[in-house]
C-alpha cells in the first residue's frame, strides 16, 4: 500500500509540474505504440503512428491515429492520457486494426470508424469516451472506405469523405444521421494536378521518380460559409508530404460541391528536424483558435515510420486558409486564450547546440555522437548498451540562457511489437557552466511514463554552457538519441541580414526554381518564406548548412513572392526585401 501511494504521489507531482508548462515542441510527446505488423520491421522494431485526428468533445481534446489500439485525451493539449481500446468487430475478436480513423461528432455522440475496403468494420459510438464506454452503432458499415473522414454541417447534415490512391480521386457522400445509410451515390470530389502544382509531384525531390502521386487523408472544415476540403499528398515517405486545401466554388459552397485548389499547400514542412505535415485534421481549441494536426515523416526503419505534429492554423481576412509551420519543431506556446495565428506562437527560444561538440559514454558501431545534434530526426547516436549510467553531453559553445530541453529517443534494438502500456523512461539532466561542477536540471529517475519525445520546459531558466543527459532506464533496446535539443537564447549578436537573395524560375517548368543567397557568417540556418501574394507568405522552408535551395513546389500559373531571414542562437535577422518572381 505504501508503495502504491508513493508512486501515485510521484505521478501527481510530475503531472503538476508539466501542467505549469506554457509551451510544447513537435514531435508531440505521446506514448507512441510500436508497429504491430511484423513485415513492417525490416530494419528493426520501432514506434510508428500517423494519420491523426483531433476533435474537441465536451471541453476536452481527443486524439486518434493509426494502429495504436486506443486513443488519447487531454484537457490542455500538453498532457495526453492514453485509453486502451481495440475497436474490435463484436463477432470477430481478431479484427483490431484502427487505421487512418474517421472521428465525427453528431449531437452529443462521438463516432469512430476505421479504414476498410469492405463492410468488415464497425461504426462505433460513445457519449463517454473519457470513460472508455463504447458500443456498436452499425455493426457492419456497408459503405466502407479507406482514409475516411466525417463532417457534420451547421444544419446537422452528415457527410463522409474517403480515398487513398494514385489513380482515383477523393469521394464524398451524405449519410442519413439516424441510420447512417448513404443518401444518393458517392461523388468524385477532388484529384491531384501535378502537371500544375509542383508540390504534388511524387518523390523526395518532387520529380515523379517511379510512381504517380497519391491523394489521401481527406478532412473538411467550414468557415464563413465556405467549405475547405483538405487532403494529403504526394507520399507519406517524403519531406514534402503535405496537406493541400481546395475551396468550394459554388455560391456559399456546399460539402459535395466543386472545389478549387489554393495554389500552395495548407501545411508543409520540408526542412528542419521534424519534416512532413501531411494527412491530418483541422480542429478548434477552447477559444475557437484553429490548429492543424498532421503526420511527421521519419521513414528510417520502414517507409511508414512516422510521428505526429501540431501547428497553429487559421483563416486570414480574405478567407485564405493557412497553417504556420515556421520554426514548427521549436518550442511553441500552448493555447491560453483567443489568438491571431498569423502572429507566430513561436516562443523565440532558439536552438543552442546545432552541430556543437558532443561527448558520450560509448558508441555503438557507426551511430556517432554528433548525430544527436545534426537536426535530423532520421539519424541518431546510440550507446553500446541500454544500461543505467550511459550518458551524452552537449557543449553549447558559450554560456547561454536555457529555457527548455527536448530529448528524442531512437529505437535501437527495440524488442516490442504493438502497443505497450507499462513502459517508461528514466533519466537525469544536468547543467554546468564550466564542465566541472554540475547541478541537476531535471531528475526523472522515478518517472513511470513513456516519453519518446520528452520535452522539458524549465519553470526557472538557467545559465549554462554544458547539458548532460544520463540514462537510468530505457523501455527497450539501447540508449539512443536522435535529437538532444537545447533551447533558449545566447548572449551574442543577432545574425546579419542576407544581403543578396535571388530566385531564378526555370523557363521550361514554372513549377521549379533555383533559390540562392549570400551566406551570413554567424548564421546556422535560414528561413525562406513564400506565397502567391506579397502579404501572404504563409509557407516556410528552413535550410541548414547551405546558401542555395532547389525549389520545386510552385503553381506554374501564379506569380510568386519570396523573402529570407537568417537564424542563429541569439535570434533571427531582419527579413530581406520581398522578391517578386514571375
Amino acid at each position: 500500500m505504501k508503495t502504491t501511494i508513493y508512486w501515485l504521489l510521484l505521478t501527481l507531482a510530475s503531472f503538476a509540474s508539466k501542467a505549469q508548462q506554457r509551451t510544447y515542441c513537435n514531435p508531440v510527446n505521446i506514448d507512441y505504440g510500436y508497429t504491430p505488423i511484423p513485415n513492417f520491421t525490416e530494419w528493426g522494431k520501432h514506434r510508428a503512428t500517423a494519420d491523426p485526428v483531433i476533435v474537441m468533445y465536451k471541453g476536452d481534446y481527443y486524439l486518434f491515429s493509426t494502429n495504436q489500439w486506443g486513443y488519447w485525451w487531454s484537457s490542455d493539449m500538453l498532457n495526453w492520457k492514453f485509453i486502451s481500446k481495440k475497436f474490435l468487430r463484436p463477432w470477430n475478436e481478431g479484427y483490431d486494426e484502427l487505421c487512418a480513423p474517421a472521428v465525427g461528432i453528431v449531437g452529443d455522440t462521438m463516432l469512430v470508424f476505421g479504414s476498410t475496403y469492405t463492410s468488415k468494420f464497425t461504426l462505433w459510438m460513445s457519449t463517454n469516451p473519457k470513460g472508455n464506454d463504447w458500443k456498436p452503432l452499425v455493426d457492419s458499415f456497408q459503405l466502407g472506405g479507406w482514409d475516411p473522414a466525417f463532417f457534420t454541417d451547421d444544419d446537422g447534415r452528415f457527410y463522409m469523405y474517403n480515398g487513398s490512391s494514385n489513380v482515383y480521386p477523393l469521394y464524398g457522400i451524405e449519410l442519413d444521421k439516424k441510420t447512417f445509410q448513404p443518401i444518393g451515390t458517392r461523388r468524385e470530389m477532388h484529384i491531384l494536378e501535378p502537371w500544375r502544382y509542383g508540390w504534388q509531384r511524387f518523390g523526395e525531390h518532387m520529380d515523379n521518380t517511379f510512381l504517380d502521386p497519391f491523394i489521401e487523408g481527406s478532412w473538411m472544415t467550414k468557415h464563413n460559409g465556405k467549405y475547405y476540403l483538405q487532403y494529403g499528398a504526394p507520399g507519406t515517405e517524403f519531406s514534402g508530404y503535405a496537406d493541400g486545401v481546395a475551396v468550394s466554388t459554388k455560391p456559399l459552397g456546399e460539402p459535395l460541391g466543386n472545389f478549387t485548389d489554393q495554389s500552395d499547400p495548407l501545411s508543409m514542412k520540408v526542412g528542419g528536424f521534424a519534416r512532413g505535415a501531411g494527412h491530418g485534421a483541422t480542429f478548434q481549441d477552447k477559444w475557437n483558435n484553429y490548429w492543424h494536426v498532421s503526420t511527421i515523416m521519419l521513414s528510417v526503419k520502414n517507409n511508414f515510420e512516422r510521428r505526429i505534429g501540431i501547428w497553429p492554423a487559421g483563416f486570414d481576412k480574405d478567407d485564405i486558409m493557412f497553417c504556420n509551420t515556421a520554426f514548427g519543431d521549436y518550442p511553441h506556446y500552448l493555447p491560453n486564450g483567443p489568438a491571431d495565428h498569423l502572429n507566430s506562437r513561436f516562443s523565440g527560444w532558439m536552438l543552442l547546440n546545432y552541430k556543437k561538440p558532443v561527448t558520450v559514454s560509448s558508441t555503438l558501431g557507426s551511430y556517432y555522437a554528433n548525430n544527436a545534434v545534426d537536426e535530423s530526426l532520421k539519424t541518431y547516436w546510440s550507446a553500446a548498451t541500454g544500461n543505467s549510467g550511459e550518458w551524452i553531453q552537449s557543449d553549447l559553445g558559450n554560456i547561454s540562457t536555457v529555457h527548455a530541453v527536448q530529448i528524442n529517443y531512437a529505437d535501437q534494438d527495440a524488442e516490442f511489437l504493438g502497443k505497450q502500456t507499462n513502459t517508461y523512461h528514466q533519466y537525469k539532466l544536468y547543467y554546468s557552466v564550466d564542465g566541472k561542477k554540475w547541478d541537476v536540471l531535471m531528475d526523472k529517475s522515478n518517472n513511470r511514463t513513456d516519453v519518446p519525445h520528452e520535452y522539458v520546459e524549465l519553470l526557472t531558466p538557467v545559465e549554462a554552457r554544458f547539458i548532460r543527459l544520463e540514462n537510468i532506464h530505457m523501455p527497450t533496446g539501447k540508449f539512443a538519441i536522435s535529437g538532444l535539443r537545447v533551447f533558449g537564447n545566447g548572449h551574442g549578436a543577432l545574425p546579419g541580414a542576407v544581403k543578396t537573395f535571388m530566385v531564378l524560375r526555370t523557363e521550361k517548368d514554372k513549377r521549379s526554381g533555383w533559390i540562392r543567397w549570400s551566406p551570413v557568417d554567424n548564421a546556422y540556418a535560414y528561413n525562406i518564406y513564400y506565397g502567391t501574394a506579397r502579404d501572404k507568405l504563409y509557407n516556410c522552408i528552413m535550410v541548414h548548412d547551405a546558401n542555395e535551395y532547389w525549389f520545386k513546389a510552385m503553381d506554374l500559373k501564379k506569380r510568386y513572392y519570396f523573402t529570407i531571414e537568417a537564424i542563429n542562437e541569439n535570434g533571427v535577422s531582419e527579413k530581406h526585401t520581398t522578391l517578386d518572381v514571375e
